[in-house]
């Protein structure tokens, strides 16, 4: 342990003039603060369009003219062409280059949610969707690619911190905005606001970030294309999988059976192509390092603790029948304290405040959020949640912010960011842990919200029995309310009867968003404890201001 000790200091040292060369070998970005603009706008809208088409659904099937097991598919085809892309981006970058597969990407994403809201056939409906994930699906990996290769490292705490941001706070906004856009312009905005937002971007990476040196096709090293698109099928197969299991009923469903076998063979027969004849664009070692692996399960955690706000509180408050800008305002408050937490953080890094303490004491104020929010009650509105969201917003930030910033931290560590290849590989690495991990969590508390609504409705129902004095009184009750404006007596007190079966299942959703938040607190918990299995980095981020 001595020895070890002692030669930490040389390593630093090393580490860190790898990592300066390696961050622009020949040139960085002469505009930076283009470069973050471009970074952390291309990471915002491709979160905020998938929450967008998700929240505009109901809008889009009734401008089809669609049922609901088809209308099932809108969300699925963006975000399975998001997985799809997440592994072939590394070929594509490997092969053509970071820069110019994101600006054709762009440029394409562009037009294609300029026209999606005049498109009347499901079938081309679909069809745009999944050329809008496939091309918008680089923008993660590739523009990450660009901050750890491209931007100067004193901008890099920066850079990381209002990337979290902008990704995070793009969830919270969207709810807000769209019920905006619809209510006073029209839902086509829910794909018009990203069209326009992006051509900002291109603008910020053909200025902001230097064209990249020569790929490996330059190189003379051809790229096989195979175990790419071999993985690449496999995970958006099983990603489809996960995402429409519990409509399908999981095992139950022929297409499930067929989507999970079909993705697990694509992603077997990928290892074993990789094992036979590894890929020159792709170096996995430092992906099995110990860091590497608890920081995935970490994202992974994260994520599920997204639900807090993407899924739980806006269901909470659909089941008295709120709109979209009803429910938004309970959780904008999320997004509110996001910029000015992210200015914080950066300060905080450039400090050399450890990474891993950021990321822990925001997932404290995650779980005790929801511990806050698991006092709820079926008589709570948006305005109860305003507080408790507020401090969830500061929780989101700070775990994010640090949960990236150890990521990078380790991948510059590990030797990830030496070449362009390995970067690439990491970003997708973590890119593909993001997406199909949240799917999984996602899928989850899908299912445990469907289990838990049913326990919760037998277990009441079994006290609201007719013959019992409480449950007649009430039944009685309104039945006498509800007489003058029914036509007779068998109508209100069957009114009555449905009245009494909506307040118990209000009561069985409300059980089961409690026992949703404590599962997030729990959740949380977990990656507290991966933050204490966490190895220091011989790195922090106040090297790379004192480096220069």
């Amino acid at each position: 342990m001595a020895a070890s000790t002692t030669v930490l200091p040389h390593p630093t040292g090393a580490q860190i003039a790898r990592a300066l060369a390696a961050a622009g070998p020949a040139d960085l970005s002469k505009s930076p603060l283009l470069g973050i603009l471009g970074v952390i706008t291309g990471a915002g809208i491709v979160t905020f369009a998938g929450r967008m088409i998700t929240l505009g659904a109901a809008d889009l099937k009734g401008h089809v003219g669609i049922s609901f097991d088809d209308g099932a598919w809108i969300g699925s085809a963006f975000n399975v062409a998001l997985m799809f892309i997440g592994p072939f981006t590394v070929y594509l970058g490997g092969l053509l280059g970071p820069r110019r597969v994101l600006l054709m990407a762009a440029t394409a994403f562009t037009l294609i949610f300029a026209f999606l809201p005049l498109v009347h056939s499901y079938n081309l409906l679909i069809f745009g969707l999944v050329l809008a994930g496939l091309t918008s699906g680089t923008f993660y990996p590739l523009t990450l690619t660009f901050a750890l290769r491209n931007i100067p490292p004193r901008y890099l705490p920066f850079t990381l911190a209002f990337y979290a941001s902008f990704v995070d706070g793009a969830v919270n906004l969207a709810p807000s905005l769209y019920g905006w856009f619809r209510d006073h312009w029209s839902w086509h905005w829910m794909f018009w606001s990203s069209s326009l937002l992006t051509p900002l971007m291109i603008l910020c990476i053909y200025y902001g970030i230097p064209a990249p040196q020569e790929s490996a096709k330059k190189r003379g090293t051809p790229p096989s294309f195979a175990g790419f698109l071999y993985a690449s099928a496999g995970f958006a197969m099983l990603f489809a999988a996960l995402d429409q299991g519990q409509r399908l009923d999981w095992w139950r469903s022929g297409l499930f059976v067929a989507l999970f076998l079909g993705g697990s063979l694509f992603l077997l027969w990928s290892l074993i192509r990789r094992l036979r004849s590894p890929n020159p664009l792709v170096d996995l070692p430092y992906l099995r390092l110990w860091n590497t692996q608890v920081l995935s399960v970490a994202l992974i955690l994260f994520r599920f603790s997204l639900l807090s706000t993407i899924i739980l509180v806006p269901q909470t408050l659909a089941i008295h029948g709120f709109e979209a800008d009803q429910i938004g305002p309970g959780v904008v408050w999320t997004a509110a304290p996001q910029l000015l937490i992210a200015l914080v953080a950066a300060l905080l890094l450039l400090k050399g405040f450890d990474s891993r303490l950021l990321m822990a004491t925001g997932f404290a104020c995650i779980a005790f959020a929801c511990c806050l929010n698991a006092n709820l009650t079926s008589a709570w509105a948006a305005a109860n949640f305003y507080r408790t969201e507020l401090l969830m917003g500061v929780g989101q930030s700070f775990a994010f912010i640090g949960l990236v910033a150890t990521i990078v931290l380790q991948a510059i560590a590990s030797g990830g960011l030496s070449t362009p290849q390995r970067a690439l590989t990491f970003s997708a690495f973590f890119h593909v842990t993001r997406l199909f991990g949240g799917e999984m969590g996602a899928a989850f508390m899908g299912h445990f919200i469907a289990v838990r609504e049913e326990l919760h409705s037998n277990l009441l129902g079994l006290h609201v029995q007719r013959g019992t004095w409480i449950t007649d009184s009430s039944v009685g009750q309104l039945t006498a309310g509800l007489y003058s404006k029914s036509y007779g007596v068998t109508e209100a007190v069957g009114r009555a009867a449905s009245v009494v079966g909506g307040r118990v299942r209000l009561q069985a959703y409300t059980l089961t968003f409690i026992d949703g938040f404590h599962l997030v607190a729990w959740a949380c918990v977990f990656a507290l404890v991966l933050a204490i299995l966490l190895r220091k980095s011989p790195l922090s981020y106040r090297d790379f201001e004192t480096g220069r």
